[in-house]
């Protein structure tokens, strides 16, 4: 993938052509105007990539693509199928066309040279709205929604994942989407369904992430149609419309959902054709994103013409016993940075660092990483293993802290598993079991937590309090244990490689003491320096 994108980043400078020899055909189409086909050591003829990339039949019978274990087409009976007007092209004009020009062309000429297309999917005008689904067996409900949508003028393109291998009459065929995945579109098109549908769906992650800008998607289908389109639309930035009409949408939405905004609508009836119910839920959908994709497109106009009188978004975590220090850290900010709290209940540490992928935070300060406990010891909050990774990929300002790492998160006190009955524990509420970490499970925290704060590139701040972690923690609290503490702040001191540019600080107050707070907000200022001194004088 890097490799295309230096492919393409060449292409696009207009002053060099490239030639490119490829067996991946999604890649060769998606950066080619034209392509050679090469069979028995020669060129048989050459096509627009379009073409080839649109036609499944045309593949199979030039590239054996989906042919598993048959015999390679023999040049003499491709050339006796071919149809007529696709003659291959002489030997002799090939090696002619590809001589090495020793005279530079004249400037005009250069200057008058068409440019090549090297994204054919977005040609310009308003970002498309992408109607996604299994067109083998939902083909007239999706057809549905692309009519419903286009009628309202929204520019709409039909994405076909269908793992039958059949041909399609989508806009983007599912061949063409396979071809992304990382195993090849054979790795797709297998005929088992739990392995071509997880197959289709990395697929189509892939395909659209490489897809610039996408102005929505919208889908429907039952669970496996779902699983299909929700990790791509997992993947889209935050504020990139999304709907996904579903007959699991009354039940647990979290692994589609995930940290995204997803809009789930439930089918009512199973989405099994087209009925007087399924008529009136699927209008909806497409009617909800006829009127999101169109408010999205005048917002981002809007907020471009005035992104330079922006504050600067900041990322914060939070939980009920953090409370105290975030929100007089969010006062103290509340002037110049627009401040997002999240609730670090696993999913709301995922939120904000997909914003932080998205780039749509310019600094995170992370007082509470109280999830890291539940990943690690089986809590029901937990992050990902990918937690503080969009902060290293981003290299933005990161300010950090022990927030709540006291605490493992389970449900009712029955819910508590066997193995931590005899452990201290804390009922928050009715639902929430709160259970002390050892300084063993602190020391284990604590390594994990540093392992990840090296690989953080840009300005990097973590914050030890030696007062107490929680307010669970603070001196005659249930959870004060000092021992424990250290063992956490020992492990970072031991495992943090610090340099002028990431370090540990170490403070004797309480978490949620106004001074731990205080000193912070005068890092984070620090570290964010010169940006926000830019941005007050051109204001």
């Amino acid at each position: 993938e890097q490799v295309e994108e230096i492919l393409v980043d060449l292409g696009e400078q207009g002053d060099i052509g490239v030639f490119v020899v490829e067996q991946n055909i999604g890649v060769a189409t998606a950066v080619a105007e034209k392509v050679a086909i090469m069979i028995n050591g020669r060129v048989n003829r050459v096509m627009d990539a379009a073409l080839l990339a649109a036609d499944r039949e045309l593949q199979q019978r030039l590239l054996g693509v989906g042919q598993h274990g048959e015999e390679e087409l023999a040049e003499e009976t491709v050339e006796a199928a071919e149809p007529q007007g696709e003659q291959p092209v002489p030997v002799a004009q090939i090696e002619t066309s590809a001589r090495t020009r020793t005279v530079a062309p004249e400037p005009a000429a250069v200057a008058t040279a068409p440019a090549v297309e090297l994204r054919p999917m977005h040609r310009g005008g308003a970002a498309p709205v992408i109607v996604a689904g299994t067109l083998d067996t939902k083909g007239d409900e999706l057809r549905f929604i692309r009519d419903q949508i286009a009628a309202a003028g929204v520019r709409v393109l039909l994405v076909d994942l269908s793992t039958s291998g059949q041909p399609s009459p989508a806009d983007v065929p599912p061949h063409h989407v396979a071809a992304y995945f990382r195993g090849g579109p054979n790795a797709v098109f297998t005929g088992e369904r739990g392995a071509a549908i997880t197959a289709m769906a990395a697929a189509f992650e892939a395909w659209i992430r490489r897809q610039e800008p996408v102005g929505g998607i919208i889908s429907a289908g039952g669970s496996g149609a779902s699983s299909l389109v929700a990790p791509a639309m997992r993947a889209l930035p935050i504020g990139v419309p999304k709907i996904l009409i579903s007959s699991v949408a009354s039940g647990n939405v979290a692994p589609y959902v995930g940290p995204a905004d997803i809009m789930m609508l439930y089918s009512v009836t199973d989405v099994a054709g087209l009925n007087s119910v399924t008529r009136q839920i699927l209008a909806n959908g497409a009617a909800a994103m006829v009127g999101m994709a169109k408010a999205r497109a005048g917002h981002v106009g809007r907020e471009s013409a005035s992104r330079g009188n922006a504050k600067p978004a900041v990322g914060l975590t939070m939980f009920g016993v953090t409370t105290p220090c975030v929100d007089a850290i969010v006062d103290a900010l509340g002037d110049d940075f627009e401040c997002l709290v999240f609730h670090a209940t696993g999913v709301g540490g995922q939120s904000m660092e997909k914003l932080v992928d998205s780039g749509a935070l310019s600094g995170v300060i992370d007082i509470t990483t109280t999830e890291v406990c539940d990943l690690l010891f089986g809590g029901v909050l937990p992050a990902t293993e990918d937690r503080f990774g969009a902060i290293a990929r981003a290299r933005i300002p990161y300010i950090g802290s022990c927030g709540a790492l006291d605490m493992v998160n389970f449900g009712p006190m029955e819910s508590v598993p066997e193995r931590y009955r005899g452990r201290t524990l804390q009922v928050h509420n009715p639902t929430v079991t709160l259970m002390r970490t050892t300084p063993e499970e602190n020391a284990r925290a604590g390594r994990w937590i540093g392992e990840r704060l090296n690989l953080m590139e840009g300005p990097v701040r973590f914050f030890l309090p030696e007062g107490g972690v929680s307010a669970l923690d603070a001196p005659g609290r249930p959870f004060s244990d000092l021992n424990a503490d250290e063992e956490l702040f020992r492990a970072l001191d031991a495992t943090v490689r610090q340099t002028s540019t990431r370090r540990l600080i170490r403070m004797p107050e309480h978490i949620n003491d106004p001074r731990f707070a205080a000193e912070v907000v005068a890092e984070f200022r620090r570290l964010f320096g010169g940006r926000l001194t830019r941005r007050r004088a051109k204001g």
